[in-house]
């Protein structure tokens, strides 16, 4: 785990040899849990290092006080393999994590592999984003809203927003050219309670493919309209 460990020491965190050992499970896990679930395309030992555990600490300047110390949680939306919420969560095994998966075969894998790492305070959610968000014990209820998903910037921000309490944060982990995007999305993200989007360029070692975090603060409540129905946020995006 060379290559995560440069990196994660230029985001400012220094990895314990504990915590080597668990991304080395992790992988491990990944690899063997891919033969038998489509969980990611990126399977090679040092590509995972760059575009899975690095990308996902990138969130690291995100992690208030109180999301470090467990006093307010963080939920990863379509989370798939765990990717961003599970290497933070070794990263910073203090914080407290929910972890929304829609696919029942992903959400079987995310339970056996927190169990063979060893994590505490990891809740997973099978179900999809649209609903679950609309149940009180997650509207509203979390600091820091992840995704990593490939949807545009418009459905991204209302499958996440709603998740996110008033003053928290939801972050969509892109890359390349995101300018038309962000013209797009952000009614959709004033619509939905979040104030102004701000990108921030990331680049630790290995990752130079144009990553970007787009921060959504919330700033007001989502409407109660929203989201919209399974299926909508992605096939006719608020813009």
């Amino acid at each position: 785990m060379d290559i995560l460990q440069r990196g994660a020491r230029e985001l400012g965190i220094d990895l314990t040899p504990g915590q080597l050992e668990q991304f080395e499970t992790y992988y491990r896990e990944l690899v063997a849990g891919n033969k038998k679930t489509n969980l990611t395309a990126i399977i090679d030992y040092a590509e995972v290092q760059r575009k899975h555990f690095l990308d996902s600490l990138t969130l690291r300047p995100l992690l208030t006080p109180d999301i470090l110390s467990g006093n307010q949680a963080v939920i990863d939306v379509g989370t798939g393999a765990g990717l961003p919420g599970l290497p933070l969560k070794i990263a910073f095994p203090t914080i407290k994590l929910a972890l929304l998966e829609a696919t029942a075969k992903k959400a079987a894998f995310l339970k056996h592999v927190v169990g063979r790492l060893g994590l505490k305070d990891v809740e997973i959610i099978t179900g999809r984003a649209e609903e679950v968000a609309r149940d009180p014990a997650y509207r509203e209820r979390f600091a820091l809203v992840a995704a990593r998903a490939v949807a545009s910037l418009a459905a991204l921000a209302e499958l996440t927003l709603p998740f996110a309490a008033v003053g928290g944060q939801a972050v969509a982990l892109k890359r390349g050219d995101i300018a038309a995007e962000m013209a797009g999305a952000q009614q959709a993200i004033e619509l939905l309670g979040g104030g102004l989007a701000e990108v921030r360029p990331v680049a630790p070692g290995g990752l130079d493919d144009g990553r970007v975090l787009v921060v959504m603060t919330k700033i007001k409540p989502t409407p109660a309209a929203y989201p919209r129905r399974s299926g909508m946020p992605a096939k006719r995006p608020l813009t």
